[in-house]
């Protein structure tokens, strides 16, 4: 029988079971108000919605492999395309594109031009170095790393702060060497 062919982020997010959006973004907005509460300072929540995406990020990945059926990508250029696609057409409803390539391919930008986690959003003044979303740098670093790519991921533009789009910095900056559990020779 031969492989299934890939699938596209629309069909995808169609099929699978699906939390009601406004639960989402509200539980969401209750996590980061909860860290804004506990942590009090700013950057430290931005290090902990970080770090908290990164770890979803490692786990998502498999599902992402699972039920997309997408082959190994050949290249960064590739892999971006597909997070911007399908990833988030998969897990968020809504495309990205990518943007600003460097010369070299290893850096560009992710654009969102709606985002689902910033619905009923407004920062207050105290707030003004949040990111907000912080936690889809993590799930996208944490997600590349499982698949041996070190990145590193930065907010360029955030329509919480009056930018006009959102928009990721996605920098490759290394290919880590494939590591298996066991040594064949043994």
């Amino acid at each position: 029988m031969p492989p299934a062919a890939p699938r596209s982020g629309e069909a995808i997010f169609s099929s699978v079971d699906r939390v009601n959006a406004e639960l989402f973004t509200l539980t969401y907005g209750a996590i980061v108000r909860q860290l804004l509460n506990d942590l009090e300072e700013v950057e430290e929540v931005n290090k902990q919605l970080d770090q908290m995406g990164y770890n979803i990020g490692i786990r998502l990945i498999d599902e992402f492999l699972a039920k997309s059926n997408v082959s190994r990508c050949v290249d960064f250029k590739e892999t971006a395309e597909m997070i911007a696609k399908v990833g988030f057409k998969m897990f968020l409803g809504v495309t990205a594109s990518v943007t600003k390539w460097d010369a070299d391919g290893s850096c560009c930008s992710i654009v969102l031009e709606e985002n689902p986690l910033v619905d009923f959003v407004e920062l207050p003044d105290t707030c003004q170095g949040l990111y907000y979303c912080n936690i889809l740098s993590g799930v996208i670093r944490g997600a590349l790393e499982m698949v041996a790519m070190k990145t590193e991921v930065t907010w360029i533009r955030d329509m919480l702060r009056g930018d006009d789009a959102y928009e990721l910095q996605v920098k490759l900056l290394s290919q880590l060497p494939e590591e298996y559990p066991y040594k064949d020779d043994e």
